[in-house]
């Protein structure tokens, strides 16, 4: 009885027929017969997938799985042609391969009535050595020497929604206006992204934001709420109006009224809120802001279970590349967890994976039963002899 693996079953989330019109849509394959962006692209997986250290353990794992590649679409592979592919082959295709499962996967896992609640923030990635260097040492700043990766994390499906790479020097908010603004989103970003304009443009699209004032914010008071008395930590509900004037004395664009909900925190100094939501109550907005932790998590879950901590290549392009194949690698899961109705965690569900890639789920189910019928065969006739 033949049945796929769990690598082909992963695989069902991004049909060949649409990765292949990407290819075709950048003429990705015109010089790379021997090595298609399919064969990259299963090689990298496998490399996320199975934790391979280098390219020589990748090619060494992935190649002695040979009956498999048929069934993949892929042949064996050489460590050489995966680095030359890694540094000089465009990340168009995987970028937006990328992109497209982002898509999938909001529309698969979110519900119709789920509220639209969006995670801002970026992560960085350390880049030191004679080859980084090359590449990232210019554009470094006091604290960090690499690269950022910026991600619009969907709070309801826990997976990102848009993407973006920079500069370690890069400020966050340069990359927030290429967020894209739903109406009647929610917005949930740290107070590195505090800039009027931008605020400005988010109201302008019919959508709400959650974030911090920052200390020198210049603000007249309009309206004191009244915080009721089961609202446990809050202790001012504020209706505000931003000074005319920025520090600098530069105008400023937003002039609608906002609100300034301070929460109190133990231990700590209060949390200053800022939002354009007039509605929700102080509580909810607290809650809101709370769950900007989850992007955090994220980063932190995709460092330590996939590969973008060390790199198997150290040119920039081979550095998109992984850190592509790792997003695309945490979106094939989460697909996979919902195709399969497969419980617990994600982590949970991508050990399974990694444990059980080459696996053949019905075959391996059927030799189990061929060999527990022969045990029982066997003591059968044992237990006639005595």
């Amino acid at each position: 009885m033949f049945s796929i693996s769990t690598f082909q079953e992963l695989m069902k989330g991004l049909p060949r027929q649409k990765f292949d019109a990407l290819v075709k849509q950048h003429n990705a394959d015109k010089y790379s017969k021997k090595f298609s962006h399919w064969q990259h692209l299963i090689s990298m997986l496998y490399g996320q997938l199975s934790g391979a250290s280098s390219l020589r353990t990748l090619a060494i794992g992935f190649n002695s799985h040979q009956s498999h590649h048929h069934h993949l679409g892929a042949a064996s592979i050489q460590r050489t042609t995966i680095a030359d592919a890694n540094a000089r082959r465009s990340d168009a295709v995987f970028a937006e391969t990328a992109a497209w499962l982002m898509k999938l996967v909001s529309r698969k896992l979110r519900s119709d009535s789920s509220e639209l609640m969006y995670l801002l923030d970026s992560t960085s990635l350390t880049l030191k050595g004679r080859e980084f260097d090359r590449w990232t040492l210019d554009n470094s700043t006091r604290n960090t020497q690499g690269m950022k990766v910026h991600v619009l994390l969907d709070a309801t499906t826990q997976s990102p929604d848009w993407y973006s790479f920079s500069a370690a020097n890069v400020n966050d908010i340069e990359k927030a206006w290429e967020v894209p603004l739903r109406q009647g989103a929610l917005y949930v970003f740290d107070k590195g992204y505090c800039d009027y304009s931008w605020w400005h443009a988010i109201d302008n699209a019919g959508a709400l934001f959650v974030t911090r004032f920052k200390k020198n914010a210049g603000l007249t008071v309009i309206e004191q709420r009244e915080v009721p008395t089961d609202a446990l930590g809050v202790i001012d509900d504020e209706i505000v109006q931003l000074k005319h004037r920025r520090p600098g004395g530069r105008a400023n664009p937003y002039v609608a009224t906002l609100r300034r909900v301070t929460i109190a925190r133990p231990d700590k100094t209060a949390l200053v809120l800022a939002t354009n939501d007039l509605e929700s109550s102080a509580l909810e907005i607290a809650q809101s802001y709370k769950e900007r932790w989850d992007i955090e998590l994220f980063f932190k879950w995709i460092k330590q279970h996939l590969k973008i901590k060390s790199f198997l290549g150290r040119s920039e392009n081979a550095v998109r590349i992984q850190v592509l194949t790792a997003l695309i690698s945490y979106l094939l899961v989460a697909l996979y967890k919902q195709r399969n109705a497969v419980k617990g965690t994600l982590w949970e569900c991508l050990v399974q994976v990694r444990e059980t890639l080459f696996q053949r789920g019905a075959t391996e189910l059927s030799r189990y039963r061929r060999q527990r019928r022969y045990r029982e065969d066997l003591a059968l006739k044992q237990g006639r002899l005595f």
